[in-house]
């Protein structure tokens, strides 16, 4: 099976077309090499892709015949992704609320509370 159908049907893409625009951009790898759409994929290959700041990996155990309900992706795939990649990505998440871009103004009066309780004074 092709490697941007493959994917599609484990449900890491919503589209193909997603898939193939990943492997344009250099972002699919198979087996340690560049991975273009149609790559095949077969069992025992190791998949490693970046997607929404995560680099996944993933093992092949078996190819689908069709895409497939989400209860039924673990029978084709082991998840090889480290912990530790999501646990960055809440941290992101997190950093980011309390991002204030330059030139935004005074900050506001919730703005200045949440600074305050952080322990930080502002004069």
């Amino acid at each position: 099976m092709r490697v941007d159908k493959f994917l599609w049907c484990v449900r890491y893409y919503k589209t193909r077309n997603m898939v193939t625009e990943a492997c344009r951009k250099n972002q699919i790898t198979v087996n340690g090499q560049v991975a273009k759409a149609s790559r095949e994929v077969f069992p025992m290959d190791k998949i490693t892709f970046r997607k929404d700041q995560i680099i996944y990996q993933i093992t092949v155990l078996d190819i689908p015949l069709s895409r497939m309900g989400a209860k039924l992706v673990d029978i084709y795939r082991k998840d090889d992704t480290p912990s530790e990649t999501f646990a960055h990505l809440e941290l992101l998440k997190l950093s980011k609320e309390h991002y204030r871009k330059t030139g935004t103004g005074r900050p506001t009066k919730k703005d200045r509370r949440d600074i305050e309780d952080f322990g930080l004074d502002i004069e």
